[in-house]
């Protein structure tokens, strides 16, 4: 569908729990008529209702099983059998390896094992995992943070959008991100662990992640309790001279089409 470009919208992005207005990191990434939901973290599912029912996803993709990424596919699975909606089939679910066991383990409550399968075809991601959704294509890149996780590029319907997950800065992320039209980056950490491995990005990270894979723009994504937004975007533009935005809950980006001012959506407080 040519009047259906490739959409970005944020359905939360806070972490490592919802505050009073954001839930947790999930995004809804349409275009040519399909519609994603990207990362199921705590309280995504009520405003992704808004954009559209679980019943009208094309697919679920999960960069890995932290809670603040994975916790509400718990209510998803509630909503899709046994509430109000009726699955013509399984939604499409891409996770990290385990994801069906994880979510039976904590949706079995009698002798018989939870019927997730009912509610999800789950696929299990690999590096260099690839597939169609509908006119998008999905490739995903194990990347660095210290369980199985994976970025995703989506490519079609007039965009390139590649999504970091969480992780550290890594050759997987930059090598996916390549030439993108949005790169959609976290910004945890105020600053590099020492005596620690490092699996998450500084503001200053994201900005070198997007200036080495030449994005043409980045939103940044999953910051951290200890930064503002505000200070997470001044930090990275230090190192990334392109736009440099948050991703505040409601925010609608358009994909492939040059910047024009902010974000569709509520302004940020």
């Amino acid at each position: 569908m040519s009047d259906d470009p490739l959409r970005l919208t944020v359905l939360g992005s806070a972490t490592p729990y919802p505050s009073a207005d954001n839930p947790c990191s999930g995004y809804l990434v349409s275009g040519g008529g399909a519609r994603i939901w990207v990362d199921a973290g705590t309280g995504t599912l009520g405003p992704l209702q808004r954009y559209a029912r679980l019943d009208e996803l094309d697919a679920v993709w999960i960069s890995h099983l932290h809670a603040d990424h994975s916790a509400d596919l718990l209510t998803a699975y509630y909503a899709a059998l046994f509430a109000d909606l009726r699955l013509a089939a399984p939604i499409p679910l891409f996770g990290p390896p385990g994801t069906a066991g994880k979510l039976a383990g904590f949706l079995t409550n009698s002798p018989d094992r939870a019927p997730v399968e009912s509610a999800f075809a789950v696929t299990e991601l690999y590096d260099g995992h690839r597939v169609a959704v509908g006119p998008l294509r999905l490739t995903s890149r194990a990347v660095a943070h210290g369980i199985p996780g994976f970025a995703l590029r989506v490519e079609g319907a007039g965009g390139t959008l590649v999504y970091s997950g969480d992780t550290a800065p890594c050759p997987g992320l930059t090598e996916l991100a390549e030439g993108c039209d949005l790169l959609l980056c976290e910004a945890e950490s105020t600053r590099v662990p020492t005596g620690t491995v490092q699996v998450h990005h500084t503001p200053e990270d994201t900005g070198d992640t997007a200036r080495a894979a030449g994005a043409n723009r980045l939103v940044v994504t999953h910051v951290g309790r200890s930064l503002t937004p505000r200070e997470a975007v001044a930090r990275a533009s230090t190192r990334y001279a392109g736009p440099v935005e948050h991703a505040f809950p409601g925010a609608v980006f358009t994909v492939g089409r040059a910047p024009v001012g902010p974000p569709v959506g509520p302004s940020e407080v």
